[in-house]
């Protein structure tokens, strides 16, 4: 019998959960469950103070709490007996005010607790942001590459928020019910031994239900957060290409991947409610059991005098308060199970390690010059090898343009001078020493990539010019612009330098968000400038708008041009062609054109193309 193929959906969800799925697998659980103990030692680890000060406000908030049943019991065998055959109310008093206070400092405490407890947990999810967003950010592009910006979305949201809510209700249920199970069940054996034995009898009962609802709340609290993470990923995918959903009228195909994907998220909590909800009666039928047994064997005792009804009624109130916690540390291993898988998934995350550490032993660059030395270099993603052994030299103030076909090693080797790779092999220099031993701040002041996508934040013009050096001055941010030759459409603008450029600067045309990109460059004024790709995205009017700002940009620095446009080339001083990660040919323009190699054959067709 063969097994039908699931569903494209299905298909995709599997795809998409597969990381995901392998991270909670069995195998790594151990390890995964000590990983997040560690972080979560971490968190915690700057308010033991409040840990310890809150353990015992709950502690004693529970002695009040416990202290009523009894006060009840010795009201019904000491007052009302005093008040009936002496007419002496004043026991009766004494009991009413003892609960009175009791009650007092119950509410008291409790106040005092869930207000330091939340603002503790608070602090606590403010750092673990802190620390995940500014860990993310230092990640090396494998990593973001292999890891949808879904998935961090996923992170820093849904995941954040199950931990938020273990903090904000369940520490508060856990304490209360671990306190009241065990000090409960000292004080049903200390009123009455034998009825407190009768009351254990329910002991083994309730074992196997909790390890029941334990071992499958598990697996059922970890797949919610699967699917909810593939959720967010594949709605982050979609509206992050809505352009190219719509134009191939996809909506229909997203539709159903989203369907499939919500269904399972459907299921997921489908089946951990069905946990609680047979968890929850099953406790609550445990405890009718054994109130029902109380009651009648405390009766019987009653009647022949060896039980005082005071203790009876004591004893069926604390058995209550046995069972009914009970059903909060269900509530809280809702709360935990959630928070777990949470915490595992951010812990994984923290515990990637940047492939591009900051040196241990930094040199000190100095006034970077520019030159540049790849020295037998050589590197690959995964096991296909991009550049088998490329040596280089890049004189200080010369512009290089790499030319070639796709996947000929051009980006890579780019990728590598701005250091957000490592090569695997022989050593990539500025001005002598080793990228590996720059301090990135030394690194990102002396090199920086302008890429094709010209990319802009939410915010002014101005501010996205002066990301290049944020300490700029607005003086200085439109001295960039108008040597770039962006000052005078950014005058145009309803606001100038102050208008909004929208998301991912929508506001603006593709030369013109180059133009500022460009802009953001000049004001970096960095020794190294790599371009990729810079101009290839542009209509013919933009790029003669662009190019012009290029001649600024490119004076007086070292750069690499990635171009796939040779109008472009004509800006450099030497052309290198590359071909599967070699160099093949090395000239200068006029040189290289003049030839019969393959840079006169791509110059002949890109000028046929013209005509």
């Amino acid at each position: 019998m063969t097994t039908a193929a699931p569903p494209p959906a299905e298909q995709q969800w599997r795809g998409v959960a597969t990381e995901d799925t392998e991270e909670l697998s069995a195998g790594a659980g151990v390890f995964l469950r000590a990983r997040s103990r560690r972080l979560l030692r971490e968190l915690l680890r700057p308010h033991r103070r409040t840990l310890w000060g809150l353990l015992l406000t709950i502690l004693v908030q529970n002695a009040a709490w416990l202290a009523g049943p009894l006060l009840v019991g010795i009201g019904i065998d000491v007052a009302v007996p005093a008040l009936v055959e002496r007419s002496d109310p004043w026991p009766l008093i004494w009991i009413a005010g003892a609960m009175v206070g009791a009650a007092l400092v119950d509410t008291g405490l409790r106040y005092v607790f869930l207000t330091r407890s939340g603002r503790m947990g608070q602090a606590v999810l403010l750092a673990l942001r802190r620390q995940v967003f500014r860990h993310v950010q230092r990640l090396p592009l494998s990593f973001h590459e292999r890891y949808t910006s879904g998935k961090t979305i996923s992170r820093l949201t849904s995941d954040v928020e199950a931990l938020a809510e273990l903090l904000d209700e369940g520490l508060d249920s856990l304490v209360t019910a671990l306190f009241s199970v065990v000090t409960i069940g000292v004080v049903l054996l200390v009123l009455d031994l034998p009825l407190g034995l009768v009351a254990l009898l329910g002991f083994p009962a309730l074992f196997f239900v909790a390890r029941w609802f334990q071992r499958n709340s598990t697996a059922a609290y970890r797949r919610t957060r699967e699917t909810i993470a593939a959720l967010i990923v594949q709605f982050t995918e979609t509206f992050g290409g809505i352009r190219a959903v719509q134009a191939f009228r996809r909506e229909p195909r997203n539709d159903a991947l989203y369907a499939a994907l919500d269904e399972d998220n459907r299921r997921a909590h489908h089946r951990a409610f069905w946990l609680i909800a047979v968890f929850i009666p099953a406790v609550t039928l445990i405890g009718n059991l054994v109130s029902v047994a109380v009651l009648g064997i405390g009766a019987a005792r009653v009647i022949d005098g060896g039980l005082a009804i005071g203790t009876l009624v004591a004893f069926l109130l604390y058995l209550r308060r046995f069972f009914d916690p009970l059903q909060d540390v269900a509530m809280f291993y809702n709360s935990y199970q959630s928070a777990t898988a949470a915490l595992e998934k951010l812990s994984g995350v923290l515990e990637e390690r940047p492939t591009v550490p900051e040196p241990s032993d930094p040199v000190s660059l100095g006034e970077p010059a520019g030159e540049l030395v790849l020295d037998g270099v050589r590197f690959g993603y995964t096991d296909r090898v991009v550049l088998p052994e490329l040596r280089l030299t890049v004189p200080a103030g010369q512009t290089v343009a790499l030319v070639g076909a796709t996947g000929a090693g051009k980006s890579t080797l780019a990728r590598l001078v701005a250091r957000f790779y490592d090569p695997t092999a022989g050593e990539v220099r500025l001005d002598g020493v080793p990228l590996d031993r720059l301090t990135d701040t030394d690194l990102r002041r002396a090199v920086v990539m302008v890429t094709q996508e010209s990319f802009l934040f939410s915010g002014t013009i101005a501010d996205n010019i002066a990301f290049g050096r944020p300490g700029a001055t607005r003086v200085e941010v439109e001295a960039a612009a108008r040597a770039i030759g962006a000052h005078e459409f950014i005058a145009a603008l309803p606001d100038g330098y102050d208008t909004d450029v929208h998301r991912r600067g929508g506001r603006l045309s593709a030369g013109q968000r180059q133009l500022v990109s460009f802009a953001r460059a000049f004001l970096a004024d960095p020794a190294v400038l790599i371009l990729d790709e810079a101009t290839s995205s542009l209509d013919v009017p933009s790029e003669r708008l662009v190019q012009r700002g290029l001649r600024t940009l490119l004076a007086d620095r070292t750069a690499l041009i990635i171009a796939h446009r040779l109008s472009t080339v004509e800006f450099a001083d030497r052309v290198l062609v590359m071909e599967d990660g070699r160099i093949v040919e090395d000239g200068t323009p006029a040189d290289l054109v003049g030839g019969a190699g393959r840079f006169a054959g791509l110059h002949r067709a890109w000028a046929d193309s013209l005509v």
